[in-house]
């Protein structure tokens, strides 16, 4: 039922409704504000709530929902999440200026913000299903960032898109300008580096392309 409502709310926001665009952005919204949240720069945090991200984000979608109908280049949702990540980059050139992160770190504009390895390894952490010693989490965590960090930048995006915002082989492909084989092939090789580390811990994370 819930598809079948997605699919009538498509089909209505393709014929311009702005109403069945603010229904469908209340179904993205979980999405989206976890993607803000784990692309957002600790300092911004303290200045700068998701919630006024996403606002900024609903309005821009529904002023430019016209020139998006002529042009149709990606998948709904994609357009909208593109608008969300290009917010989020204006709230932290705004707050933090120079203090931003080398720009060459933001790897594909579709993108985003880049999430640090910091907070890739805190949410992948933050999956363990039972209790695990206070050092020997420490000891998981740092081994993580510091594979995160080795890694090509765009595989650490690849497996940011596919693991934690979801995303299809496919709308990773067309979020990052890769073909399909070449995002399938950068998450395999990054789900085989992090495996090295957590497999043996819970089977911390799982997946085929």
């Amino acid at each position: 039922m819930a598809g079948e409502v997605a699919d009538a709310l498509h089909a209505r926001a393709q014929t311009g409704d702005r109403d069945a665009l603010a229904e469908l952005f209340a179904l993205f919204r979980p999405r989206l504000r976890s993607m803000l949240q784990l692309r957002m720069d600790p300092r911004l945090r303290r200045r700068v709530d998701p919630s006024d991200v996403l606002q900024e984000t609903f309005l821009e979608a529904s002023n430019r929902l016209d020139r998006y109908l002529e042009e149709q280049r990606m998948p709904l949702f994609l357009w909208v999440r593109f608008l969300a990540s290009q917010k989020l980059l204006e709230a932290h050139r705004r707050h933090l200026g120079a203090q931003r992160r080398d720009a060459r770190r933001e790897v594909r504009l579709h993108a985003g913000p880049e999430a640090s390895s910091l907070s890739i390894a805190q949410h992948l952490m933050g999956h363990f299903t039972s209790p695990t010693q206070g050092v020997r989490r420490m000891e998981i965590r740092q081994k993580l960032e510091r594979t995160l960090e080795a890694m090509d930048p765009i595989d650490r995006e690849v497996l940011t898109l596919r693991h934690f915002e979801e995303l299809s082989n496919n709308e990773v492909a067309a979020v990052l300008d890769l073909t399909k084989a070449g995002a399938s092939r950068r998450y395999l090789r990054a789900l085989k580096r992090l495996r090295a580390i957590v497999t043996g811990d819970l089977g911390l994370l799982g997946g085929s392309a």
